[in-house]
């Protein structure tokens, strides 16, 4: 309910209260600053509860699949789910487990049939095999480095396939003219690959020669990764 968010009962809603609750919908942060500038009409960073109820329409639109745009607004939608982050399950990591993948199944069908044609070994496949099909996208070399740095999980230089549909996923996105993240949504962390605390395997783009204050201005200010970048590197 809108009250839960409404903290000061103005009949408005905060950027920074809905962004922590928009959050709740597992969506990516891309996602949401979609759903956000479309919501929020005057660019005020405010919503009002017509607004925000738009927001929440937009918001199970993109979770059942729908375009995030407002001519969606008209299509019936199955109500937002929203999971309640504020369990100090959070902390721990397990949450991350929880959240659905970002890599819808029908295109992961998609991104499994183009990993199989590159001739994978023993289920991976090398940078070499990759490369052409990044460069194919015709994207800037700097955005297709960070899709492979952000697509190599486990840092092996290679890619499973679930690490592939996260590359071709992110490809998708920049051609799309999504920004590619600097860092990967835990949404987007293929569930494979969601170690229990969810520290070392996930977050790896923060080199541990860093400051922690730096490490911390690179991530989204919303970012639930922050509870898990651990303090002390």
């Amino acid at each position: 309910s809108s009250s839960q968010v409404d903290s000061t009962n103005t009949g408005r809603v905060l950027a920074s209260d809905a962004a922590v609750f928009l959050k709740k919908s597992g969506l990516t942060d891309l996602v949401l600053g979609k759903i956000w500038d479309l919501a929020d009409t005057d660019g005020k960073g405010i919503l009002n509860k017509q607004e925000f109820f738009v927001a929440l329409r937009l918001v199970a639109c993109a979770q059942n699949g729908l375009d995030v745009s407002l001519s969606s607004l008209n299509l019936p939608v199955p109500p937002p789910r929203f999971t309640d982050t504020s369990s100090p399950l959070l902390l721990s990591g397990t949450a991350s487990n929880d959240l659905p993948w970002a890599v819808k199944l029908e295109d992961k069908a998609k991104y499994d049939a183009i990993f199989d044609s590159l001739n994978p070994v023993n289920g991976l496949l090398s940078g070499d095999k990759v490369k052409p099909v990044l460069l194919n996208s015709k994207l800037p070399v700097d955005i297709l480095g960070r899709v492979w740095e952000l697509s190599d999980i486990d840092r092996d230089g290679m890619l499973d396939r679930d690490e592939f549909a996260v590359a071709m996923f992110l490809v998708y996105c920049a051609l799309e003219k999504e920004p590619v993240p600097m860092s990967l949504p835990a949404a987007l962390v293929p569930p494979s690959k969601r170690k229990p605390l969810c520290v070392p395997g996930a977050m790896p783009l923060i080199p541990s020669a860093a400051t922690t204050k730096e490490s911390h201005q690179s991530l989204p200010p919303v970012g639930i990764l922050a509870a898990k970048t651990p303090l002390t590197q």
